[in-house]
This record gives structure tokens, C-alpha cells and sequence, in this order.
């Protein structure tokens, strides 16, 4: 028998919604705590520079990931510290992640890992941390929350930013940053083929939604240029615009206490896994080669890697290059 308390602790938008009230997610978690009859205490809390990182990123025609973040700051550093306070020994979270002698490594549900957004922690993060479900496929936690009658055991998986929360993205952007409409320009013919609603609204890999009317080719965003304001696309699936062969990454954290030279990489969440030869370089970057390229490798994602199951580490990709020559598009 073991007694828990539970410090349930909450990011900016999803504590309160627009109208700072506590939104419906936070009351779905408070009603399944009490429920549970779990006695807990509620947090509110700021990632340190969290929006500013956000909207920086997203001037510069970078996607960030702020899950990553808000990891590092909020649910590994604020969160532990609150757990603390309450004499806690451990932590607990619902990562699909595992850990083995601070090692992290992947969940145990491959279509549900979450080792990717946990690539910016430390060991010292990760040493009193339990992840109970990383043992688990999403289908037994179904079967066990069914089994006790919890609030959530039926609700659809949960997608988007973390402070974003059950806003509409493009209209929270929009409060802080200005629609800037451009030119949607092929990058093959550099024609304009249409209007772009503000570069913050795409990503390299995008194909709905782009703007392109009456053009049934498949077409995807594969570059931005924020001076001059232009989204470029490529026409096709395979198009050679689409793939690189190498990246520079930048804020590298190595989890593992090696820094191996061969490994694979990770270049966005439920992306594969390519096998990648490491160069590691001053200023805390490394130089990423892919043995085969990849495709739609994108500014401000993260590049984590792997040796089989166990994450290493990652770093946030600052330039992408094939042939030995930085992209001119992206």
C-alpha cells in the first residue's frame, strides 16, 4: 500500500481560458482527482521567457516546439520543486516513456512514445521520475481507467501546444503577432501561384490548407523566405526541394553520459528513424548526416537521437544543408 498527493501542476492558457476562467480541461483533471479521491494541490505556472521563445521563433519562419520546454521548465523543474515542498520522494507523469538508471528510454508503445518531448531533460531530471504507463499500450491504460470508472478513460487523445490549450491556433497567434500576407512562390519556376496568410501559419511538410486554389497537384510547403515574405512550395511527394541530407543543431543536451558519432535521429515527433552519422562542434552544436536523406527536416524542430531504445539526447535544428550547401529556400 502506498499513499499519494498529487501536485497537479498547469502551463498559461490551459490553467485559465480566454476569459480567465479555469477551462474545461483543468476541470476534467480536478473532477478525475477527486474521483479518485486523491487529495491534490493545484499550481499555477510560467515557463521562464515561454512566449517570447515561442513568437521569436516564429518571426524568424522557425516551428518551434514548445512541449519540449515546457518540459524542461515546467513539468521537470517547477512541478519536482512543488513535489518537494510536500515531502515527495518521486514524481510521477503519463509520458509514454521509461527510464532504467536515468537512462530514458522509449515507451513501450511505439505508436505512443513521448521520448521525443522529454530530449531536452537532464539526469538529474529524470532520476525520481516515474513514468507508470511507459510499461503500458494505450489500449491496457484504456482497459485499466475503464476498469476504475475514471472521467477520462474514453476521452480522445489530446493534440496541439501545451499553453495553447483548446484555443484555435491561428487566432491566438494573431494577438501577438500581425497577419503579414505574401506571395506563395514555386520553387521550381518562381512563379506566384497564390497567397500565403502569414508565414507563422505554416510549416516545412504542410500540404493542407496552404493556399493554393484550383491546383489539384499535391503540393507542399518546403521553404520560407522572412525577408522578403514569400512561402515557397514543390509539386509531388518526392520532390528534391522536400529532402535534405544534413542539419546543424544547436542546444545540444546529451542525456547519456557518451556522445556517440553513430546513431539514428528523430527529426519530428512520430517521424522514423534515420541512421545518422554525429559531429560535434563548438557552442554547444553538432552536425547531423543522414545516410539517405530525409525529408521535410525543419528549422526550430528538435533532432533527438537514439541507440536503439534509449534517447541520448537532442539539440533544435538551426540550418539544413544537401550536398555540402545550406538550403537557399529554408
Amino acid at each position: 500500500q502506498m499513499t499519494y498527493k498529487c501536485v497537479f501542476s498547469d502551463i498559461d492558457g490551459t490553467l485559465l481560458n480566454s476569459n480567465h476562467q479555469i477551462s474545461e480541461r483543468t476541470k476534467n483533471k480536478i473532477q478525475e482527482l477527486y474521483q479518485s479521491d486523491i487529495p491534490f494541490v493545484l499550481v499555477s505556472a510560467r515557463m521562464p521567457k515561454g512566449m517570447s521563445y515561442f513568437l521569436d521563433e516564429l518571426k524568424k519562419g522557425r516551428t518551434p516546439n514548445p512541449d519540449l520546454m515546457c518540459n524542461k521548465y515546467i513539468k521537470f523543474d517547477v512541478f519536482i520543486k512543488e513535489a518537494r515542498k510536500l515531502g515527495a520522494d518521486y514524481i510521477a507523469t503519463g509520458h509514454y516513456a521509461r527510464t532504467n538508471n536515468s537512462k530514458l528510454l522509449r515507451g513501450l508503445d511505439q505508436n505512443k512514445d513521448q521520448s521525443y518531448f522529454l530530449a531536452q531533460l537532464t539526469p538529474n531530471q529524470l532520476k525520481d521520475v516515474l513514468f507508470p504507463v511507459g510499461e503500458l499500450t494505450k489500449v491496457e491504460v484504456r482497459k485499466i481507467a475503464l476498469e476504475n470508472n475514471l472521467y477520462t478513460a474514453k476521452k480522445k487523445d489530446s493534440t496541439g501546444i501545451c499553453f495553447i490549450g483548446e484555443r484555435h491556433y491561428q487566432e491566438f497567434i494573431s494577438n501577438y503577432l500581425k497577419p503579414n500576407p505574401g506571395d506563395i512562390v514555386d520553387v521550381e519556376t518562381k512563379e506566384v501561384i497564390g497567397r500565403h496568410t502569414g508565414l507563422m501559419n505554416y510549416t516545412i511538410g504542410q500540404r493542407r490548407n496552404v493556399g493554393i486554389a484550383g491546383n489539384d497537384k499535391k503540393h507542399f510547403v518546403c521553404g520560407k523566405d522572412v525577408e522578403k515574405n514569400i512561402l515557397y512550395v514543390s509539386f509531388g511527394e518526392d520532390n528534391e526541394y522536400l529532402y535534405s541530407d544534413a542539419c546543424l543543431i544547436e542546444q545540444v543536451n546529451l542525456i547519456s553520459p557518451t556522445a556517440p558519432t553513430f546513431c539514428t535521429a528523430k527529426f519530428r515527433y512520430r517521424g522514423q528513424d534515420h541512421p545518422v552519422s554525429v559531429e560535434y562542434l563548438d557552442d554547444n552544436q553538432a552536425l547531423v548526416r543522414y545516410h539517405g536523406k530525409a525529408k521535410s527536416v525543419t528549422p526550430g524542430q528538435a533532432c533527438v537521437l537514439y541507440l536503439g531504445e534509449q534517447c541520448i539526447g537532442s539539440g533544435i535544428i538551426k540550418e539544413v544543408y544537401k550536398n555540402n550547401q545550406k538550403l537557399w529556400y529554408l
